[in-house]
């Protein structure tokens, strides 16, 4: 014959109960909060949804952006960052269909913690020509940008039609004012950039503060993982402003 759990018995059971859930939501904040300063201060993850980086970056590419070392180091030429809209870049986005409460609530959850990049659609993704002072001019008769009076050949991450050579078919003579810069996409045909907003307020500038960080590593889709090259070195020739 067995006898039957004793009273003590049970309540020492539900004390192990509750004390195993608290471990648990103990540990879900604290990973959360992790995620969060991560997010915040450290490493952020976006996905591509515009061809406007092509070859660089393909449309639902995942990347993510160093946010910590330019607060440090600033930004080079060459460098590819995501940036909020400076306004006027992008179109209103259209009204979808309102989510339930709980699918919102998650997503919510998920993009605070930095798990989702649902805000994507929010920033662009460029790349870094001019820095504060610089004087961007193009095109030379090669169809090359200069800047500072240097020539910079563009051809080994530019998409560009076939034939064509010409790192813009728009021209513009320009000088990017202080805490500012002039950033443009790779698929120069199909890249809304500083080029279309030089007629805004801001003059097709972005304010540095407005930049989230550099984009640094492709994550998804698998066969794409990699470092995302700033090409550095064909800006070495350039000069520094005066």
């Amino acid at each position: 014959m067995t006898s039957e759990p004793s009273a003590a018995t049970g309540s020492k059971r539900r004390r192990g109960i509750l004390v195993f859930l608290r471990d648990v939501l103990v540990i879900v904040l604290i990973a959360a909060v992790v995620s969060f300063v991560v997010k915040t201060f450290i490493v952020r993850s976006f996905y591509i949804p515009s061809a406007s980086m092509e070859r660089t970056l393909l449309i639902d590419d995942r990347i993510l952006v160093d946010e910590l070392t330019p607060r440090w180091t600033g930004y080079e030429r060459g460098d590819v960052v995501v940036f909020q809209d400076p306004g006027g870049w992008l179109d209103p986005q259209p009204q979808t269909p309102a989510q339930p409460p709980l699918v919102q609530a998650v997503d919510w959850v998920l993009t605070f913690i930095g798990v989702s990049a649902s805000d994507s659609q929010d920033h662009l993704v460029k790349r870094v020509i001019g820095l504060p002072g610089d004087h961007v001019v193009c095109c030379n008769a090669l169809g090359q940008i200069t800047i500072n009076g240097a020539p910079i050949d563009e051809l080994s991450y530019l998409n560009l039609p076939d034939g064509d050579t010409a790192a813009s078919n728009e021209p513009f003579d320009v000088v990017v004012p202080d805490e500012s810069l002039w950033l443009l996409g790779d698929n120069r045909d199909r890249s809304r950039d500083a080029r279309a907003h030089q007629d805004l307020p801001g003059g097709g500038f972005v304010p540095v503060s407005n930049v989230v960080g550099k984009a640094f590593l492709t994550t998804w889709p698998f066969s794409r993982i990699g470092a995302i090259e700033g090409h550095h070195e064909i800006f070495n020739g350039v000069p520094d402003s005066e």
